[in-house]
């Protein structure tokens, strides 16, 4: 997402930009395990646990965008599209003269809210098989932890019904291996993004 281009800045430019000027990530738990924020400017989710609702088999439903803060969300994102700069600044982020502005929204479930849906330039899905997806899960440490059969009686239901619903939503979104590595995940995506700064 960007507000607008200021010059096309090179790829050494943008690389030497990201730490700390070019880009602000809102930073989400996601199944991949990827984490691709230099400087994350976290939401806070579920801040009153009581309001996730449960279902009939006792599970909280956290992967509903009800559970979700959604609305705090956006009016951070709208701000940093009004002006990133002044929004940068007010979450203490040092900017330059020269920044190039893009923001990042990583996440579960983004896809799926229509209002910051139709916000995104690029649309990026990270997505790995059951049983990388249930091997990454059980290797989290959460507090409180999983109850016994959490991730087959609703993660992965879930997480399945979510993905259908994201696909009948968005039309083009951009699948991506989640078990290639890291880096090559990342040249894909940065090169991808620096052709729309180019272009644009």
């Amino acid at each position: 997402m960007r507000p607008g281009a200021a010059g096309s800045p090179s790829a050494q430019e943008l690389t030497n930009r990201s730490a700390s000027l070019a880009s602000l990530t809102t930073k989400f738990q996601t199944a991949s395990g990827i984490n691709v924020s230099s400087r994350p400017v976290r939401q806070k989710l579920n801040e009153d646990d009581s309001v996730v609702p449960v279902d009939s088999h006792g599970f909280k439903q956290y992967d509903t965008l009800d559970a979700i803060h959604m609305d705090r969300m956006m009016s951070k994102v709208k701000s940093w599209v009004q002006d990133p700069q002044s929004f940068m600044l007010s979450q203490g982020l040092s900017v330059q003269e020269s920044s190039v502005f893009s923001l990042i929204v990583e996440g579960f479930l983004i896809f799926n809210y229509g209002p910051l849906n139709e916000l995104f330039d690029k649309r990026y899905f990270l997505q790995i098989p059951y049983e990388t997806c249930k091997l990454r899960r059980s290797s989290r440490v959460y507090v409180p932890p999983d109850p016994v059969g959490y991730f087959d009686g609703h993660v992965w239901p879930m997480y399945l019904k979510n993905r259908k619903e994201m696909e009948n939503m968005v039309q083009d979104l951009v699948f991506l291996d989640g078990n290639q590595k890291r880096e090559d995940l990342l040249a894909t995506v940065y090169k991808d993004i620096q052709q729309m700064f180019t272009a644009g």
